[in-house]
């Protein structure tokens, strides 16, 4: 039975969802360092990580696998080959994000526990593994990839599929550096390829609703991708917060939006991929036929 637990991330209900089966043995997801208390208060006491599947190495998805081992030392954690080696000596990944979250680094994520490389099976997607299909999904990140439970046929789709809390709005995360809404759409359709059963979300939870939910997700990265390219930062979380705001009515939902999908984030990971489009654009301008 797949269980869904809250991480509760900063106190924050709905933001960060770990998805386990405690007989099979295996996590998707298991969030950041600073919330890894909670997830083991979620899970019973004998449980035993065997499998730690994870969709990308963004600390929110990713942070406390590290810590996590030191419990379970002989669990395999499964990561596309882009991001393992960031796990495996993750001070790099640290900086770079220090350099972005200053003094709110270790309240949000914590410790950034190394895995051992032993512990760490690379995907490279297209793999048939244990139960599973494992698909390469870029778009949201570069390293990104979803997973089939062929059990249930629920696909584990990390951002992939947007974020959407309770019976909320669908909103694509688009934090830097990797954004390409191009890539997004192509693994929109390789998700729906899938034809599964439900979309399980990190943020936030199961939805059965499969193709009504990716639908509305592509038109909100064209619509978001569009409005990136005629505002700026501050009035593209202006404008984030507004239709978050006019969606839900609930201040506890809005609460977990704010925190799962930060809108003053949002901004630069579209505004570098329209940057780069640009560039591929024009280099290809510049190419003449001999």
């Amino acid at each position: 039975m797949i269980e869904e637990i809250d991480l509760q991330h900063c106190g924050v209900p709905h933001a960060i969802c770990c998805f386990a089966d405690v007989e099979e043995g295996w996590l998707v997801d298991p969030g950041p360092e600073v919330s890894h208390q909670t997830l083991l208060q979620g899970l019973p006491e004998n449980f035993v990580a065997r499998t730690i599947l994870l969709t990308h190495i963004h600390f929110d998805h990713a942070g406390a696998t590290g810590r996590l081992l030191e419990r379970w030392p002989d669990a395999e954690v499964w990561v596309h080959e882009r991001g393992a080696k960031h796990l495996i000596d993750p001070s790099r990944l640290v900086a770079s994000a220090s350099r972005i979250y200053g003094d709110d680094f270790d309240r949000l994520w914590g410790e950034v526990v190394p895995l051992p490389e032993q512990n760490v099976r690379v995907l490279t997607g297209g793999e048939s593994l244990d139960g599973w299909q494992v698909r390469y999904t870029p778009g949201h990140a570069s390293h990104h990839v979803a997973y089939l439970h062929d059990a249930t046929g629920t696909a584990f789709t990390g951002d992939v599929a947007g974020v959407r809390v309770d019976a909320g709005p669908i909103f694509p995360p688009t934090p830097p550096p990797d954004i390409d809404l191009d890539l997004w759409q192509e693994s929109i359709d390789v998700v729906q390829a899938w034809s599964p059963s439900a979309l399980a979300l990190t943020h936030f939870g199961r939805h059965e609703d499969v193709d009504a939910h990716l639908q509305t997700l592509r038109e909100e990265l064209t619509r978001w991708g569009e409005t990136a390219r005629t505002t700026d930062e501050a009035g593209y979380a202006t404008a984030v917060r507004a239709f978050v705001e006019a969606k839900v009515a609930d201040p506890v939902t809005r609460g977990a939006y704010e925190q799962a999908n930060p809108p003053s984030t949002l901004y630069a990971g579209m505004n570098r991929h329209w940057q780069k489009k640009a560039e591929r654009e024009a280099d290809g301008r510049g190419v003449t036929a001999s």
